[in-house]
């Protein structure tokens, strides 16, 4: 049994979500590969190759795959397939736009956002918004699977996979490259945060979001959202966690002005503290909350972030 790892990387850094879904592959078993495609990814593939349990990276460097569009990398994926009877990427904006092509173009059925490994071919996945555990297994020969981050733990570093290059070069005529807006943001990135503070439609408009900007630069915190604050326009929408956005687990999680819908709850009950701060005592996010302060937020704010 072999299994290839899609690598995710942005900026010539190997992303950190990359290890958890090896960890992942370990629970499956087998032989390990990791596939790092882009243009110029030297220094990603030797990152790869350090992960504990990988056997091989396999590297495939061209302009073509300098992008990451979605076409030419499930081509390439389908190209290598033969080799492989699972391949893994992280339940991220890459592998959702990736492996569902892979997944059609070998007419297999994709399983998604896999939480834990009850076999080579049986996974547990989450199911109504998280509400339910559906534990699935495929009969596929090929299995397409992406994985939950948060649900598995990082390997570790200190391994010593080969590294082979591939000739390999896809046509890319579905698709181009025009241009990207990269949003700028110097806290740290919402997904892999330690902590994460957020703010719902109880905020009351974009402004007030500075409330959270103190508390978050003295917690080291990254800030988020809810989609009833993002649909309202208070903040963009590469903040929102839930299950339409960003999956998060961090160590603490503080819910400021957020009811607790359960497409918010999706995305973060798995954070090891939820705090919340809601003026309304009855509120949902309660139910999962660890410590609950219920009061006007523009008065608890302030005041919590003068004791910090």
């Amino acid at each position: 049994m072999s299994i290839l790892v899609l690598a995710e990387h942005h900026d010539g850094q190997l992303a950190a979500g990359t290890a958890h879904v090896v960890g992942a592959a370990r629970a499956i078993g087998g032989d390990i590969d990791i596939l790092v495609a882009g243009d110029g990814v030297a220094g990603v593939a030797e990152a790869a190759a350090r992960l504990d349990g990988v056997s091989r990276v396999r590297v495939a460097d061209a302009p073509v795959y300098a992008h990451q569009l979605a076409e030419p990398l499930a081509d390439l994926l389908v190209k290598l397939a033969d080799d492989y009877s699972h391949v893994l990427a992280a339940a991220s904006t890459e592998g959702k736009n990736v492996l569902p092509r892979v997944a059609a173009l070998k007419d297999v059925s994709q399983i998604s956002e896999i939480l834990s490994v009850e076999g080579a071919d049986t996974f547990k996945r989450p199911i109504y918004a998280g509400n339910a555990i559906a534990t699935v297994q495929s009969s596929d020969a090929f299995k397409v699977i992406t994985v939950r981050t948060t649900a598995f733990d990082p390997v570790a570093e200190g391994g010593g996979a080969t590294i082979e290059a591939l000739d390999i070069v896809v046509s890319s005529e579905l698709s181009r490259f025009i241009g990207e807006e990269l949003a700028q943001n110097e806290r740290p990135e919402l997904g892999g945060a330690r902590v994460v503070i957020s703010g719902g439609r109880g905020m009351g408009n974009g402004d007030n979001f500075k409330l959270l900007d103190g508390i978050a630069d003295k917690l080291g915190a990254a800030i988020g959202a809810s989609r009833a604050a993002v649909d309202a326009g208070f903040v963009p929408n590469d903040m929102q966690v839930g299950q339409t956005g960003k999956i998060v687990a961090p160590d603490l999680y503080i819910a400021v002005g957020i009811s607790g819908a359960i497409q918010h709850l999706a995305g973060m009950k798995d954070s090891k503290v939820i705090v919340a701060i809601n003026k309304d005592d009855e509120a949902p996010i309660f139910q999962v909350a660890d410590y609950g302060l219920v009061g006007d937020l523009f008065e608890i704010l302030p005041e919590l972030e003068q004791k910090l």
